[in-house]
């Protein structure tokens, strides 16, 4: 929708975004959401085009204000920013989300980035194409930055959630990932043993622990929160194991889990098999992801 500048029954723009801000008083980042909300409906997502055209005094006319404070209505009602603008961003990327996939968020970036130090050096020595899997993938956040980061490797995603896979195959299919619907536990059983990385960021929130933010606890599906059994762990364990079986012997395994559960997740990669294990901290030295690799074969003595 483009802003009429000289529409003299409008209503200054700067105005609008103060009165906005306070609305939006009860979220995280009121004058950022405020913002985020008015450049997603006027300007094309552009959040400085917005603020170039708040400081020229450009003004709204009534039904582009009446838009606009529909959405921030909705925003004020802890209804997530994401599936009000239908998007998300994530590793460079602009991923498609809305009500029934989980919103991905900025520490699975992490994740990623360790993958991507482990695996761009073997795609640059590697004989034949990479082939790396997502886990529990739900919008195809990982796999989508992966793709996106090696394009020569051959990327494939697992999904259970009907609610989630339209979302996961619009930004999945454009860049060439390999989409299975169905279990992460039993997918893709003629490809066992052949994978160089295994990456998932499995549900694993423990049932006590419900999130404090609205826009998670009412909004996230839970069978993308919530891993099962007291401590959140079964499918996180369930998924270790599965990993195990699709690598490939020197394979990587990287899994997202809660920062209480460390020692639980590097008991489970011991009793499994993997090698080499250790943690990945956040920007507040939380331990939010777990590394591990599955043992080669001894080399026979001589």
């Amino acid at each position: 929708m483009k802003v009429n500048v000289h529409d003299p029954r409008g209503e200054e723009l700067a105005q609008v975004l103060t009165r906005a801000t306070a609305a939006l008083a009860q979220v995280p980042s009121p004058r950022v959401d405020a913002e985020l909300l008015a450049a997603h409906l006027l300007y094309g997502g552009s959040r400085s085009r917005l603020q170039h055209a708040a400081l020229m005094g450009e003004r709204l006319t009534p039904e582009q204000i009446a838009e606009y404070e529909a959405l921030v209505a909705r925003r004020s009602c802890r209804e997530p920013l994401q599936h009000i603008t239908g998007s998300a961003p994530f590793y460079r990327l602009e991923l498609a989300v809305g009500p029934g996939v989980f919103v991905p968020r900025p520490e699975t970036e992490l994740l990623v980035e360790e993958a991507l130090k482990v695996l761009a050096p073997r795609t640059e020595s590697a004989t034949g194409q990479l082939r790396i899997v997502d886990l529990c993938t739900g919008s195809g956040a990982i796999a989508a930055a992966i793709k996106s980061e090696l394009p020569n490797a051959q990327v494939f995603a697992v999904e259970l959630s009907e609610d989630a896979i339209p979302y996961t195959r619009k930004n999945l299919g454009p860049l060439g990932v390999h989409l299975v619907q169905g279990d992460a536990l039993t997918a893709l059983p003629e490809l066992a043993g052949t994978f160089d990385a295994v990456l998932s960021n499995p549900p694993y929130i423990p049932p006590a622990n419900v999130p404090a933010d609205p826009e998670a606890a009412l909004h996230d599906p839970d069978m993308a929160l919530y891993g099962g059994g007291e401590d959140g762990m079964q499918i996180p364990s369930a998924i270790a194991a599965r990993a195990f079986e699709l690598l490939t012997p020197g394979g990587l395994f990287i899994m997202e889990h809660d920062d209480t559960q460390e020692e639980a997740v590097a008991e489970l990669l011991a009793r499994v098999g993997f090698e080499g294990c250790y943690p990945v901290r956040d920007l507040n030295n939380r331990p939010r992801h777990s590394v591990g690799y599955k043992p080669r074969p001894l080399e026979p003595l001589d």
